[in-house]
């Protein structure tokens, strides 16, 4: 092959990897940042579920409150896959609700 055609090859993968590394970040780091909020929805929907239900009254809702009061299942990291610390909790204020993970 001569000169010219090695370099235009070149150019060329070099040019696909310098926009397909980028948006293939984006897509795995949106599609995670979904995953994140559906799980922390769960939680705060069984935390609401428990506080309206007069079970759980502190400002503090902890996972293990929730899974004692069988208001919540097991619930895991999606991306890691690890179960999140019981001593995490959803925060109340008023009528926000806020999820704290604890490590």
């Amino acid at each position: 092959m001569n000169t010219n055609k090695i370099t235009i090859i070149g150019t060329i993968i070099a040019i696909i990897l310098i926009i397909s590394i980028p948006t293939i970040y984006k897509v795995v780091k949106d599609h995670n940042e979904h995953l994140y909020l559906v799980v922390e929805e769960k939680i705060i929907e069984g935390a609401k579920k428990c506080f309206y239900d007069n079970v759980c009254t502190n400002n503090e809702i902890t996972l293990k409150e929730l899974y004692d009061n069988k208001y919540l299942s097991q619930i895991s990291d999606p991306v890691t896959k690890e179960y999140y610390n019981e001593k995490s909790y959803v925060k109340r204020n008023d009528k926000s609700f806020q999820f704290v993970r604890v490590e």
